[in-house]
């Protein structure tokens, strides 16, 4: 029996269909339901120790996120990679991640920039023994710690929606394109320099937004 609730609170519980809604996201997001993976309602009652219903619920939700799709005599399975799609998100997410970095960047404390530094440091130790899924995470991250900073909430709202959608169309990128990832963390350190010596909110955006499209390149060059 699942003995913690996501996200809940004491003054409102979450429902069960919350629950399932939330640890089967977060299952997807982390790479532990890849892609085509079949979601079969009674064994994740099971492991939640709820009815079907409350599970079909949060499934219908997730198909509605374009996370999962039904599948006629097959049921539900998590979306399958799809490069097309891949490349349109990570457009999407260059502009809007970029814009709201540029916007973060003269809030950003030392302390915060610390953090990031050392989230970057950490993806550098890992690059010995490299681990896609894990490498992504920090990744992720890394980034999160500086658009969070981002005084317009409703585009720090559509930067995680967009990761989100990323997440449902590839787990990771540095999974296909490895070599990708120690340029990545030469990259973040440049992004923080130039956060640090007072760049300008634009120039901010701009490096982050190519930072972004230099992934995309990588991985539409490896599939050509």
């Amino acid at each position: 029996m699942v003995s913690y609730m996501i996200g809940a609170s004491a003054e409102r519980p979450v429902t069960k269909s919350q629950l399932a809604y939330e640890t089967i996201k977060a299952r997807i997001l982390a790479g532990r339901y890849g892609p085509g993976y079949r979601l079969v309602l009674d064994q994740i009652g099971r492991e939640l120790d709820v009815s079907a219903v409350p599970v079909r619920e949060a499934l219908r939700r997730l198909e509605a996120e374009e996370l999962i799709e039904f599948e006629r005599n097959v049921g539900a399975r998590v979306v399958a990679t799809d490069p097309v799609a891949y490349q349109h998100a990570m457009q999407t997410v260059a502009i809007v991640e970029g814009a709201a970095t540029g916007l973060a960047a003269p809030l950003l404390t030392a302390e915060t920039l610390g953090r990031a530094r050392e989230l970057n440091d950490r993806m550098r130790r890992s690059l010995a023994e490299f681990d896609p899924v894990a490498f992504t995470a920090l990744n992720a991250e890394f980034h999160e710690v500086l658009f969070g900073a981002c005084p317009n909430p409703n585009l720090v709202d559509l930067v995680q929606r967009c990761w989100t959608r990323l997440a449902a169309v590839r787990d990771s990128t540095f999974t296909s394109v490895p070599g990708r990832a120690p340029e990545s963390v030469v990259e973040h350190e440049r992004l923080l320099a130039l956060i640090e010596g007072g760049g300008e909110p634009e120039e901010v955006e701009r490096f982050a937004r190519g930072h972004r499209m230099a992934t995309l390149e990588a991985y539409l060059a490896r599939e050509r």
